[in-house]
């Protein structure tokens, strides 16, 4: 049968990276409590190119992430990506994992067990050369408490959540767990699936005790990546779901170590 991607393209130009997206897939990645976790990602994969082809071969995507089955790390990723540039004949290759990551967390008061989610996103490219770069998206969700409303007030002070999200250049291994603690110790409170009366008590008195702005969360969650000796280089935004405004607020940095 005639194969119609191979032919010109009507338009001679690149195309910088064509596949497919939003393939679903169980996976397993490391956990630091259990050793392994299954979850389900959601996949994007890609290739470079050239401008004489007319289009890509998108079934031989499914067959390389059918046929890789693999825990997820930076050698299986690797070997992923290079048996996709093998499959399609391309100089450039990119995937993106996209899971939930669960953490068993007890309550600080009566020791209450609940399942809190954290969003994460993997993303691996290699070049024509075989180098590869992985990026690590993490989103963690806390709990901040405005200082300038606690100064003002005669009694209590507006809370409300945040979200911290992370995005990390790695030179090797680390834990999701590390970025899980940085990020929560930087605000007021971590927040949690099962609490108590008297773990309420306790979160509520804790953040209270540890007003913080999105400012003050920012710089903590940055001071702590730019001295880990795994992160290359770093974008964390912390953005604050304001309880008393109708806006929220955020703050952004970004660095190299």
């Amino acid at each position: 049968m005639e194969d119609v991607q191979n032919r010109p393209a009507k338009v001679r130009l690149p195309i910088d990276c064509v596949g497919i997206r939003g393939f679903e897939l169980p996976l397993v990645v490391r956990d630091r409590a259990q050793g392994r976790q299954h979850t389900v990602a959601k996949v994007d994969m890609g290739v470079e190119l050239p401008s004489a082809f007319k289009g890509t071969h998108m079934s031989r995507f499914v067959e390389a992430l059918e046929n890789w089955g693999e825990e997820v790390n930076y050698r299986s990723v690797k070997r992923l990506l290079e048996n996709v540039k093998h499959r399609l004949e391309a100089r450039r290759a990119y995937v993106l994992f996209c899971f939930p990551y669960f953490v068993r967390k007890k309550a600080p008061a009566s020791g209450s067990e609940g399942v809190v989610c954290y969003h994460c996103r993997l993303t691996g490219e290699t070049d024509e050369k075989g180098k590869t770069t992985f990026i690590l998206e993490l989103d963690v969700p806390v709990m901040t408490v405005c200082p300038c409303s606690k100064a003002i007030s005669m009694e209590g002070a507006h809370s409300q959540r945040a979200q911290v999200r992370m995005r990390l250049r790695l030179r090797g291994f680390s834990w999701l767990e590390e970025f899980i603690d940085i990020a929560e110790q930087a605000a007021s409170s971590p927040v949690y699936a099962s609490l108590k009366r008297e773990d309420e008590k306790f979160v509520t008195e804790h953040a209270f005790a540890n007003p913080t702005f999105v400012e003050d969360v920012v710089r903590v969650v940055a001071d702590a990546l730019a001295h880990h000796p795994q992160v290359a280089s770093f974008r964390v935004e912390v953005e604050s779901y304001e309880s008393i405004h109708c806006h929220n607020a955020f703050a952004w940095i970004e660095g190299k170590n």
